[in-house]
């Protein structure tokens, strides 16, 4: 079995992205993320790089120029949901970064897959907003990152219990970006039906499929292994991105999903699939449980490290 080249970038500038000591959204996600991957082996295995910082420039790809400038001053709630302390805009910028530096990586023949530890997490981030602990659309700058260096097709998976609004709005319009997402639904943010599927030149290029509180393992498996990569295959994806959401998992405290950590294994295989030869960068997004988190990450950089077609 060909073992792929898979980065891992991760910085302790996510560390100074500082929220209340209720807030789920924590530093300590990353910290048993590290811990999990250095813990199990694998960090020898993988690229390691630490990100690039995204300029206003980069940002202003996905987001308006006024929204970014006031981000830069920014400290306190924005929302009741989504915290920013005097640290959080730079982490930010580097979260992005991220991404980005990934892209690049696969753009320059370095390597072939990536995963990205970073926060805060992006995909709730809108044109002109924060919300859902989200400052900036990581995966959406990713995306259009790749449609710069001349990845014509961009295919988005978003597994995170929670619909990717910013993401969603993000390419609506745009047949070159199919974004993809199962959800728990009605739940938060209140978008994501079937309904919503593109306008103009987009329309067929967004995809949801909404999730009954307490779906499982096997209604999750029937999509992401039966449903999800013919899709990806129709498309024919140049690169993929993924808003890889670990609240889907049983014991999240923030949601009702029920995907054990081998279903999250078998959706990463799923995608991956579906990208066959295309390369792919998973980006960290939700997951709350931190007896778990650093094991559901270590098992989809085992995926990204071991899958061959």
């Amino acid at each position: 079995m060909k073992m792929k080249r898979v980065g891992f970038i991760y910085d302790d500038v996510f560390l100074k992205h500082e929220t209340p000591l209720w807030h789920p959204e924590s530093k300590e996600r990353l910290v048993v993320v590290t811990e999990a991957v250095r813990g199990s082996g694998l960090a020898d295995k993988l690229v390691r790089e630490k990100p690039d910082l995204a300029g206003p420039d980069d940002i202003a790809m996905v987001h308006d120029r006024e929204y970014v400038e006031k981000m830069a001053h920014f400290v306190g709630y924005y929302d009741p949901d989504t915290y920013v302390s005097s640290d959080s805009y730079r982490a930010a910028l580097y979260a992005a970064g991220a991404v980005m530096k990934a892209v690049r990586m696969i753009k320059e023949g370095r390597i072939e897959r990536a995963f990205c530890a970073v926060r805060p997490p992006g995909h709730h981030a809108e044109r002109d907003r924060a919300m859902g602990f989200c400052i900036f659309n990581n995966v959406a700058i990713g995306a259009r990152t790749a449609q710069k260096l001349g990845f014509k097709k961009v295919f988005i998976a978003d597994f995170d219990v929670h619909h990717g609004n910013g993401t969603q709005q993000a390419f609506y319009e745009d047949p070159g970006v199919f974004y993809f997402s199962t959800h728990q639904y009605p739940f938060y943010p209140g978008t994501g039906s079937e309904a919503e599927r593109g306008a103009g030149d987009g329309e067929g290029a967004t995809y949801n499929v909404p999730m009954a509180s307490g779906s499982g393992v096997k209604q999750y498996l029937r999509i992401y292994q039966d449903i999800l990569p013919p899709v990806m295959q129709r498309f024919g994806p140049d690169i993929v991105l993924v808003s890889a959401g670990y609240d889907i998992y049983t014991g999240d405290p923030l949601a009702a999903i029920n995907v054990s950590k081998e279903g999250i294994r078998a959706m990463v295989d799923g995608i991956l699939s579906g990208a066959g030869d295309a390369p792919s960068v998973f980006v960290l997004e939700g997951g709350y449980d931190l007896e778990a988190l650093g094991e559901l990450v270590k098992i989809t950089v085992e995926e990204l490290l071991n899958y061959s077609l």
